[in-house]
């Protein structure tokens, strides 16, 4: 198939621009990359998909978010949450506790359409359901696939809930990074995920490194979000939490370290030193009164920073526009967080994705995964290779999204989804939700 005839950003080394482009597919690879009508030329043979003038982009990545928060839209809460770790105790560790297996599908199908429908192609999830962990993962790797969608997944081990539910937690990570490891497919992959520092101890530690032995995954971990869990690393084992997880060699190129809103230069010089990718979820943090991600210094000091949403939306897009004012906002200073945020959806995404997935994500070029998105986006300014970086910016947004590809198959056209029945599904969920919100 050749998808073309408008405006192609390939977002790849070469920052290759097209002003009527077109990209042609091979079962899930993207194969070439070019001018519309050379490759119509070139290849007579294919069928043709006439874009008329929209906007095509690779596929977007969703870095970090948490699919089991999906029921908690709308809900009311009536116990404290003035602070963050009354947050955690009252509202994310209330809900995780009601879900069942089937409510993380459920959970999964919601998440997953919508990211789908604001044009994100992969997601990278951390999941908790703390009554009902075995078999949770793959049933939303389970939900992934019928959506179509491409996903990283993992189940948040703490030690909240007691020991037998900690080993449970190890237990499930474990398979499912062995069930995917070397899947060649390429659509599920696995991480090992941990909640935070000050919900693990050093018992647990050992636990999660003996059953990590031999399995080449990385972790994934919120990191000093919230300023509590340095004051119990310090408290607890006199050193913070960035040298914590350095010391139980947690970090390297395989590990994501989430948040990160409250570290220091020497933590920072540590995560990039082992090349560690950090993930910024400026919204979330905003919403929770955490902090804020020190962009522009881990940028200037070399560290791989994505982007992600922690569940607080699926629009990617939405979110680059936040990282951009939060960065100006926080260091009252205009100039900042233009091209820091463009870089961090645009360039390290797709960086840190690399790292674990047989094939390139979130660009268009020659041997990369047939993962795009067609954009219904009517510029009224120029639009070039010097002026689409602000038009993403200020421009566009998710509900602009018209078709979404992933694996060389369309899974959204014209804003149908077509792999699922979203309309059965999100009856189901509507149904549900009033009964996980009773005692919340």
């Amino acid at each position: 198939m050749i998808i073309g005839n408008g405006p192609l950003i390939t977002h790849d080394e070469k920052e290759r621009f097209f002003e009527k482009g077109a990209v042609r597919i091979v079962d899930h690879l993207v194969q070439n990359v070019g001018d519309y009508d050379q490759l119509k030329k070139e290849f007579p043979e294919e069928e043709v998909y006439d874009v008329e003038g929209r906007l095509i982009l690779p596929g977007l990545i969703n870095c970090h978010t948490h699919i089991y928060s999906a029921f908690a839209r709308g809900m009311a809460v009536s116990k404290p949450a003035r602070n963050f770790p009354e947050i955690l105790e009252n509202v994310w560790w209330s809900l995780d506790k009601k879900l069942t297996v089937e409510d993380a599908k459920k959970n999964a199908y919601q998440t997953l359409i919508e990211s789908v429908r604001n044009g994100v192609t992969t997601v990278f999830d951390h999941h908790a359901a703390p009554n009902f962990i075995e078999g949770s993962l793959f049933a939303i790797g389970e939900a992934a696939r019928e959506v179509g969608i491409r996903a990283d997944l993992c189940y948040e081990v703490s030690d909240r809930d007691g020991e037998e539910v900690t080993k449970r937690g190890i237990k499930e990570n474990v398979d499912f990074i062995k069930a995917y490891l070397n899947d060649e497919e390429g659509m599920l992959r696995g991480h090992f995920g941990i909640h935070a520092s000050f919900t693990i101890s050093d018992r647990t530690m050992e636990w999660i490194k003996e059953a990590m032995e031999g399995v080449d995954a990385g972790y994934h971990i919120h990191t000093a979000e919230g300023i509590e869990d340095q004051y119990d690393s310090l408290e607890k084992y006199g050193k913070r939490v960035v040298e914590r997880l350095q010391d139980w060699d947690l970090l390297g190129e395989k590990t994501l370290c989430v948040h990160c809103c409250n570290v220091n230069n020497k933590e920072m010089q540590i995560l990039r030193d082992t090349n560690t990718a950090v993930v910024h979820n400026p919204e979330s943090n905003m919403n929770n009164a955490v902090g804020v991600t020190p962009v522009i210094s881990m940028l200037k000091m070399g560290i791989l920073l994505g982007i992600g949403t922690d569940a607080y939306t699926n629009d990617m897009f939405e979110s680059l526009k936040v990282a951009k004012v939060l960065q100006s906002h926080h260091l009252a200073d205009p100039t900042v967080g233009f091209e820091e945020s463009l870089t961090l959806l645009f360039k390290n995404n797709p960086t840190i994705v690399e790292r674990f997935f047989p094939h390139p994500i979130g660009v268009l070029k020659e041997g990369a995964f047939a993962d795009l998105v067609v954009v219904d986006y009517k510029p009224y300014t120029p639009f070039n290779q010097q002026t689409y970086g602000g038009h993403l910016l200020f421009g566009v947004s998710g509900r602009m999204v018209k078709d979404t590809m992933v694996h060389g198959k369309f899974i959204m056209k014209d804003r149908r989804i077509l792999t699922v029945d979203e309309d059965k599904i999100f009856a189901e969920s509507r149904k549900r939700a009033p009964e996980i919100w009773k005692g919340m």
